[in-house]
């Protein structure tokens, strides 16, 4: 564990804690990384960084009014016990102009946590040389990050919690002389040089089928293998508004015709929060403690939603302690029966889509998305890789795509970690298998 973080933390907290005046309470919600960042460009190592940075988010709370601020961390006391107690006194001056927020919502039961995951890592020289020596004499371009996430939560109701969790995530493309390419990662929270030399590996043998004749293909109904990345791309998709309970009430979610029994998906997807096994906290920034899972789609009913504290307020229902956006943080796909090593077989003559992007929505009733093929794309003749494909654009429900065509998923499901690094390292992740589906639609 990282006890000066985690020390360090809830010393601050404890200070602010008694600096209320009476009728006031307060939540205090830490987040920091120490992490390490390498950027790759042609199987060299072209830019390599560190960042160790910390943030204090206070809330102020007055009856039913609320308000908060942000403070970065300098790591030295004194400073930073100046600049909160600066912002404290902003604080109390905003609660006499802000209106009273009716679903403003202070756990019942303040539960105190804590859960610190062992960090399994190598040092990140070590994973950037087998990196290297794995991607030698290859165009390799691209990130990785490695390292420790930290987040803690302290109230005036004396809930303390306190998490962290080490990962890396490796971002990568190996690219032709013709400016072509095939993209993959490798992320997790155990460091395996197998698997980064299978994954590499795989990446060389479809970056040679690049060279090869152009597949051409016409617009029509294809039989296709999903890969998770490119499975990825659809529950992103998804995320941003089918799964939360706000969007059920309102009539909003792209999974409507589920919320109102009209329609399911094949009894074969099962879909679920699995915060126990993601990246993040298994409390938010209010202090409510998050279910180890959240069952939102059972054998293609959708059984669950993600409530975050506010809706919880405005519909009298128990909250997940989901986001405001009430978005999956850590979505997982249940696994099929088809092993991965017999996919292409299974799929005999067909489309093996490795990535997708540029999707949207063509018709948000319906949840009928559209979008295009990328990155590994290849037609599959006789369950062998016969050539590759070109660019094209699909547009199909997901009630045929994970409903009445989808045949089988994989037994073998990929872990996928959000690669955004804006302001800090991503806690956004995905568990996903494959998917075989036939009768999948290309329009051009």
């Amino acid at each position: 564990m990282n006890t000066n973080l985690r020390e360090d933390f809830f010393g601050l907290a404890d200070v602010l804690i008694e600096k209320r005046a009476p009728g006031e309470e307060m939540r205090l919600w830490f987040s920091g990384e120490q992490s390490s960042f390498v950027r790759f460009n042609n199987a060299a190592v072209r830019q390599p960084g560190a960042v160790e940075q910390g943030f204090l988010s206070m809330e102020l709370i007055r009856g039913q009014r609320h308000s908060a601020v942000t403070v970065a961390l300098s790591g030295d006391k004194d400073i930073d016990g100046a600049r909160l107690e600066k912002a404290l006194a902003g604080l109390r001056l905003e609660l006499e102009c802000v209106p009273d927020d009716p679903y403003l919502l202070l756990p019942e039961d303040p539960k105190s946590t804590e859960q610190a995951r062992a960090n399994r890592l190598p040092p990140p020289e070590e994973a950037v040389q087998e990196i290297l020596e794995a991607a030698r004499g290859t165009d390799f371009v691209g990130i990785f990050a490695s390292g420790g996430i930290f987040h803690g939560f302290a109230s005036s109701l004396q809930q303390r919690s306190w998490f962290e969790s080490y990962s890396f995530h490796l971002d990568f493309s190996l690219h032709t002389k013709a400016n072509k390419a095939i993209k993959d990662s490798y992320a997790g929270f155990e460091w395996s040089r197998s698997r980064l030399e299978s994954k590499l590996e795989d990446a060389r043998e479809k970056l040679a089928v690049l060279d090869r004749p152009v597949k051409e293909l016409t617009p029509g109904k294809y039989r296709v293998y999903l890969a998770p990345a490119a499975m990825e791309e659809i529950t992103s998709l998804l995320s941003r508004d089918a799964f939360g309970l706000r969007g059920h009430r309102n009539k909003t979610s792209s999974l409507l015709k589920m919320v109102n029994g009209e329609a399911t998906l094949s009894p074969l997807v099962t879909m679920e929060e699995n915060t126990a096994g993601g990246v993040g906290p298994s409390f938010d920034k209010e202090g409510f403690i998050k279910p180890s899972t959240v069952t939102l789609v059972d054998e293609g009913r959708l059984t669950g939603a993600l409530v975050s504290p506010r809706s919880a307020g405005e519909y009298g229902v128990p909250t997940t302690a989901a986001s405001n956006g009430e978005y999956p943080e850590a979505l997982e796909v249940g696994p099929g029966k088809l092993a991965s090593s017999e996919v292409l077989s299974s799929l005999d003559d067909g489309i093996y889509i490795g990535n997708l992007w540029y999707l949207n929505y063509s018709d948000r009733l319906s949840c009928r998305i559209t979008g295009m093929t990328r990155f590994g794309t290849f037609w599959i003749e006789n369950g062998r890789v016969s050539a590759p494909t070109p660019a094209m654009r699909f547009d199909e429900s997901l009630y045929k795509m994970l409903g009445t065509n989808l045949e089988d998923l994989t037994r073998e499901q990929e872990l996928i970690l959000d690669p955004s690094t804006y302001y800090a390292r991503a806690t956004r992740c995905a568990r996903l298998p494959g998917a075989l589906v036939r009768d999948f639609t290309l329009t051009l």
